[in-house]
């Protein structure tokens, strides 16, 4: 029995493919069939993958995290329906090239929180609102404004587990004895954040 290679038979051009996924993201669009819209934008701290839902911005990822596992993620735990469609993320993709440059420092976007639940949900709120551009606070000051003074542990984990770092600030939050602590996206873009935030 002899294989049959379709995109031998059928070779696709890179405008082809292009024009394909305009349609589909049009039909998806169009039908209300695209439930998580993703794209990349570029940063001082390396690629960034953003994506949204008709609610709001749903997640930020670093390069680290790996784009395949990200978006696998979202389809398990949102919806199987996920397509690059950069255009629904034009206003976040703005929000963040004006922060990285200095002219923003606060983000004015819907958020969808569907990704934290609890304790966790509460401590990402609370950096949302209440640690202020330039400023840093500790995980336990992060704990007592939660409600909960000695669950350091438990807003370590929050912290860890952000899906929409940057936009939630938690590179703004340190260890007591002034050191940085983790962070999703690693050391290095931890301390680029909090030098951004200092030098504006």
């Amino acid at each position: 029995m002899t294989s049959f290679d379709l995109n031998s038979a059928y070779p696709l051009s890179e405008h082809d493919l292009a024009t394909l996924h305009r349609r589909l993201t049009q039909e998806a669009a169009d039908n209300d069939l695209l439930d998580v819209a993703y794209r990349t934008v570029d940063s001082p701290i390396g690629t960034l993958l953003i994506a949204a839902t008709p609610r709001g911005l749903v997640r930020l990822a670093f390069a680290t995290e790996g784009t395949d596992r990200v978006l696998q993620d979202l389809a398990d735990r949102i919806s199987p329906r996920v397509l690059a469609a950069p255009k629904r993320l034009d206003e976040a993709a703005q929000q963040l090239e004006d922060y990285f440059a200095g002219r923003r420092q606060h983000f004015d976007l819907p958020l969808d929180w569907q990704l934290s639940a609890g304790f966790r949900r509460i401590v990402l709120n609370d950096l949302a609102t209440d640690i202020d551009y330039g400023h840093t606070a500790t995980y336990r000051e992060l704990a007592t404004l939660a409600g909960s003074p000695n669950a350091v542990r438990a807003v370590g984990t929050a912290c860890a587990t952000n899906p929409i770092p940057v936009v939630v600030p938690c590179h703004r939050v340190v260890r007591s004895d002034g050191t940085i602590g983790g962070y999703r996206g690693g050391p290095d873009a931890k301390v680029a954040l909090l030098a951004l935030e200092r030098a504006a």
